[in-house]
């Protein structure tokens, strides 16, 4: 590790999300280039940087910075320099030399202890002078908190938010109280403070502690699909996260009640604790959904003489349970129709769509994935849109306004559709009801028997279950429909029935495997040479569809695997390891997490830009088309053409997809899947699991494994138990 010292000459490049930065240093009268992260620096700053030389392939010689400490200006050409380089705004170069020629080695110390005496200056004003001492005083008292949080393992992006949110409070902040910032700053989690607790010497059982360890794993909870714990499983969860008794943990119940951070309800004896932002939630969507329960006075006569013009212009004919539909659509603002594949769901909508059309009314269609927003265009005939971007998402946080799209500026329209209802979460829900007026008719579709959405919530579960709005199950299933044995299988799948593998279909195929490597090698061996031809797709276009994220079959060792001999390694190829991940040019990749503040923009084929917004989400799948060291960046291009530039610092939110979970794969549709079937644990293992993989694929499923675990999740329609409690808000709200 070497040490050098000078001033900066100027900036070639920053990226103002991560604060990297490409300068150049004037070193000992030499210009040397500087890469790496910098806190809100600015040129003519003096600075002593560690780290090492490098030699980069294509830029030459550099100086890598591991970190660096700005130093105050130390004779009169480095003080006029760097109060002329812009960092202080209101000084420029001209005043720069007048302020120095006058106060010389002395001008800090008159700024920072006589600030008035700099109104002796023609074009200084007093108002001016204070100005300038208090920029010059932040730019010192920011250095200062900067070399205070690195020695707590802060890194400088990071030291730059806790002190834009606490100022000079951060000294108290940190020593009495460091889980205050789990709760104040996105990026600061419960064990980022707990590491510095423990670093500044607080007690493992400070009430600080512990309260913050109680609302951790609230929130950790609501990434396994619960909105609330029960007190028992709460108290288990957190002793082991803190180490100590439920005891000493129980006790704090009541204060975070007092204090509004939890709410606790009684239910059967049980006692169950939300974070409040969720209870809120779930309180909230069952009062807005209540409120668009209304009646419109409409004839069944009149409503069939417009199914009958709509028919005969399509030339469908509706069954009795579509027409059902149709008729409740018209007649209440608020309606849930259910069915699975086959059963003629698209074919309802379509009239809906159509029936609303004749009477002039404004209609608006979403889902909550960009690819099941594309399907929905593609069987309607009209734009649908992710319920993200038709309620404005803006670069917010999750849950903190992130749209522009809310009760203060509502949706304007008359109908809303939306599809794949069961992938939609209690967060998501809440926004898209907050913009929805009282008067709007709103349609949601979706299949029950799918998984639960990924998020937090049984929100399509909970509003069937709660028999509180008017529901339509289509269970027919068509005879088009029934000449495909994905659908006619999925339906005896979900049925519990028989399913023969016996491979005379022509679109759904057994093979059995019962080793790994070997189920492998056929999987291979389908995505290279037998399906892209079979279903007329690329291999990027078919699907592996797996249970678990890790074992002999997991999404991680697979991914592994599927990478090597699907894109392998290529000298024209820049790839980029992060973690235990090696990304690609030309990989296959997912972003699997909601990120509101990440930029898109659609490019023309001469790369300019045409549309632009903010917003990648969970489940988002594109290709690596550029990995870019000397930005530090991976452009990769999703559906519909959106280009996104991610910093290294992001690439945590992207994995390989060659392979994903089932579970991640909702609301898709693929024209092919492949599902490799091998022992895994018995409660993920199950008939709704084993469904959902089947329902996703338009033209061929092929499983490859064990016919006995196949046989064994058909029968066991055991789930793993979710906490929500959106179904009491809507039976108490009934009440």
């Amino acid at each position: 590790m070497e040490t050098i010292r000078g001033y900066v000459d100027h900036i070639i490049y920053r990226n103002t999300e991560n604060g990297y930065t490409v300068l150049v240093l004037i070193c000992e009268e030499e210009e040397l280039t500087c890469v790496g992260l910098f806190s809100d620096i600015v040129e003519g700053e003096n600075i002593e940087a560690r780290g090492e030389y490098t030699d980069h392939p294509t830029y030459g010689r550099q100086f890598k910075v591991h970190s660096f400490e700005e130093k105050a200006p130390e004779d009169e050409i480095a003080i006029e320099r760097y109060l002329g380089s812009g960092a202080i705004k209101g000084i420029g170069v001209a005043l720069a030399a007048r302020i120095v020629r006058r106060f010389k080695k002395d001008t800090f110390r008159i700024i920072e202890e006589e600030p008035e005496r700099l109104a002796e200056i023609k074009g200084i004003s007093e108002r001016k002078a204070m100005e300038i001492a208090d920029q010059v005083n932040q730019k010192k008292d920011l250095r200062q908190a900067m070399i205070f949080l690195q020695q707590y393992g802060i890194n400088t992006t990071l030291a730059v938010k806790i002190y834009n949110t606490y100022g000079q409070q951060i000294y108290s902040v940190i020593k009495e109280n460091p889980y205050k910032m789990a709760e104040d700053i996105d990026g600061v989690g419960f064990k980022t403070a707990d590491e510095i607790a423990t670093r500044v010497g607080i007690r493992t059982d400070s009430d600080f502690r512990i309260r913050s360890g109680i609302l951790y794993v609230l929130l950790q909870a609501t990434s396994e699909g619960h909105t609330f714990l029960p007190m028992e499983e709460l108290t288990l969860r957190a002793s082991q996260l803190l180490g100590i008794e439920g005891e000493h943990i129980e006790k704090h119940y009541m204060n975070l009640a007092i204090e509004r951070k939890i709410m606790m309800r009684q239910k059967d004896g049980m006692t169950e604790i939300y974070a409040s932002s969720f209870y809120h939630m779930e309180a909230n969507t069952a009062s807005m959904l209540k409120q668009l329960d209304v009646s419109y006075d409409v004839s069944d006569a009149e409503i069939e003489k417009r199914i009958k013009r709509i028919e005969k212009q399509t030339m469908i004919e509706l069954d009795e349970q579509q027409v059902c539909a149709v008729k409740e659509a018209v007649k209440n603002g608020l309606l849930i129709i259910t069915g699975g594949p086959g059963t003629g769901k698209t074919t309802t909508i379509n009239t809906i769509i159509r029936y609303f059309e004749m009477e002039g009314l404004d209609i608006f269609l979403g889902a909550p994935t960009g690819r099941a927003a594309k399907r929905m265009s593609e069987t309607t005939g009209f734009e649908a849109r992710t319920i993200h971007r038709m309620l404005e998402v803006n670069g917010g946080v999750e849950g903190t306004g992130g749209f522009e799209r809310n009760e203060r500026n509502p949706l304007e329209t008359d109908v809303i559709i939306i599809d794949e209802m069961s992938m939609v979460d209690i967060t998501l829900m809440y926004a898209l009801l907050k913009a929805v007026l009282a008067g709007t008719r709103l349609i949601l579709v979706g299949d029950i028997n799918q998984l639960p959405s990924v998020g937090p919530g049984a929100v399509l579960k909970d509003i069937i279950e709660s028999e509180q709005f008017h529901t339509v199950k289509l269970n027919k299933i068509f005879r088009q429909a029934s000449t495909s044995d994905i659908i006619v299988n999925a339906h005896k799948i979900n049925n519990g029935e028989e399913v023969i593998l016996d491979n005379k279909s022509m679109d759904f195929f057994f093979l059995k495997r019962y080793e790994a490597d070997k189920i492998i090698q056929v999987t291979l061996q389908l995505i290279k040479q037998k399906l892209p031809k079979f279903v007329d797709a690329s291999e990027y276009d078919i699907q592996v569809l797996t249970p678990t994220r890790k074992g002999l079959l997991g999404v991680e060792r697979l991914n592994n695997i599927l990478q090597m001999y699907l894109n392998p390694e290529e000298p024209s190829k820049r790839e980029k390891e992060y973690g235990s991940t090696i990304f690609r040019e030309g990989d296959k990749v997912m972003q699997i997490k909601n990120n509101y503040q990440l930029e898109w923009e659609i490019r023309s084929k001469y790369g300019l830009c045409i549309d632009k917004g903010t917003g990648v989400f969970n489940g988002d799948t594109g290709i690596i088309e550029e990995i870019n060291f000397f930005a530090e960046t991976m452009t990769v291009s999703f559906d519909e053409g959106k280009m996104v530039e991610y910093p290294f610092k992001l690439l945590e939110e992207l994995e390989l997809a060659y392979a994903i979970t089932i579970h991640k794969s909702q609301g898709s549709e693929y024209p092919a899947v492949v599902i490799p079937l091998f022992q895994g644990p018995r409660m993920l293992m199950n008939r709704n699991l084993l469904y959902t993989a089947v329902t996703r694929a338009k033209k061929c499923v092929t499983i490859v494994g064990d016919d006995e675990v196949f046989y064994t999740m058909v029968q066991n329609n055991s789930q793993l138990k979710r906490y929500s409690g959106l179904k009491d808000r809507l039976v108490e709200d009934g009440i």
